[in-house]
């Protein structure tokens, strides 16, 4: 399965959760199905996704879905053991693995060899962690908590950049959560 129908599958699922989005294409791909107010579009700090999903589901009660690839979470994974001490029932991160760094040119990630993402996920407490790969797997699994691996296939959408400044995308963004 490609990535954007991943995510396109996903977003279909979804009504008012927020939406935090790994920088790069994931972002890209997500602002060309379906901008949202709800969305949180990534446009730097590569392994933060996680950490910054995290603190917003710690901060009020809606449930918030973070869109992180493998690349980033790799870079990252110290955030799995904060997020499995806190266990919010109100987060899912969801990490798209296509077993590369897709937005950087392809580039082989370790879960493209031996590194299991799921294992690691369970090893750092987390009691909830999904591997699928097909969207009825997603489907059935987006409305959870915890961790969800989607394996999907290398390569990019062919999808504009995100035309909305980063602090407009800040801004509503923090007006959803406000007001939302």
């Amino acid at each position: 399965m490609k990535r954007m129908r991943a995510i396109e599958t996903i977003t279909e699922e979804l009504t008012d959760e927020l939406v935090v989005c790994n920088l790069g294409f994931p972002s890209r791909e997500l602002y060309a199905l379906h901008d949202r107010k709800t969305h949180f579009y990534m446009l730097g700090s590569m392994g933060l996704a996680s950490s910054i999903g995290l603190g917003i589901s710690l901060s009020q009660p809606r449930k918030v879905v973070v869109l992180d690839g493998d690349g980033s979470l790799l870079m990252n994974l110290g955030s799995l053991a904060t997020i499995a001490n806190h266990a919010p029932e109100n987060y899912l991160l969801v990490v798209l693995d296509n077993r590369c760094y897709g937005s950087t040119g392809c580039q082989p990630t370790a879960t493209s060899k031996v590194t299991d993402l799921a294992a690691i996920a369970s090893g750092a407490g987390l009691r909830e962690v999904k591997t699928v790969s097909t969207a009825e797997g997603i489907r059935s699994c987006v409305h959870g908590s915890g961790v969800l691996i989607i394996t999907v296939d290398p390569g990019n959408a062919e999808v504009p950049i995100i035309d909305r400044e980063p602090v407009e995308i800040k801004s509503r963004f923090v007006r959803e959560i406000r007001f939302g």
